[in-house]
């Protein structure tokens, strides 16, 4: 399969780095969105090479689904707070090709922010089962992670991965938006190095 250059493209500046435009160079956290992906840079040099990119259809599927990731928003406690913050204009996730949905039907990723209860737990797998193939959990903080300062507490579960599977934890106590960032693209990384067409 051949994409032509009006298909594919990446704006590159003199140091073969993706360039800010003129509005995101003074945000904080705006520097070169994916200078130091080796696929993107791998990308960009067949580009210039050839004019077009040819590639199996499971890569162009992989592709799709890093560049459109709509996530379930599930704040549970003060984790919520830094999840709402990276979405929102200085981080900015959907500039990452990631926006938030409000029902589980049309979200690929589930972000459990915040303490995770055993009340709680049954309507967090609902939910989970609500989404369609293929979907990811990214387990935010501490609490979601193992039950953080709760940890034995009668209420709180230990840790969201023994009600859902986990992919990628973001460590903190509460973690910065930069973290919950950081971890979404790990997530993106994984997708590429591990998707296919069945899952």
């Amino acid at each position: 399969m051949a994409l032509g250059r009006t298909g594919v493209g990446i704006v590159t500046d003199t140091q073969n780095k993706p360039a800010l435009s003129a509005g995101r160079a003074g945000v904080e956290g705006a520097g070169p969105v994916r200078g130091d992906d080796p696929f993107f840079a791998g990308l960009s040099d067949e580009l210039a090479d050839k004019g077009f990119v040819v590639a199996a259809m499971d890569d162009l599927i992989t592709w799709a689904r890093t560049g459109s990731m709509m996530w379930m928003t599930f704040g549970l406690a003060c984790c919520a707070v830094e999840m709402m913050h990276a979405g929102n204009p200085r981080y900015d996730l959907e500039r990452f090709g990631m926006a938030p949905r409000g029902s589980p039907r049309q979200s690929d990723v589930m972000i459990v922010a915040g303490t995770l209860t055993n009340k709680m737990a049954p309507a967090l797998r609902k939910v989970y089962d609500q989404m369609p193939e293929p979907r990811y959990v990214v387990s935010m903080g501490s609490c979601a992670n193992g039950g953080g300062y709760y940890h034995y507490s009668y209420a709180v579960v230990r840790g969201c991965d023994r009600v859902v599977p986990v992919d990628i934890y973001v460590p903190g106590c509460p973690p910065t938006a930069e973290a919950l960032v950081y971890g979404l693209l790990q997530l993106q990384k994984k997708i590429r190095r591990e998707g296919t067409i069945e899952r």
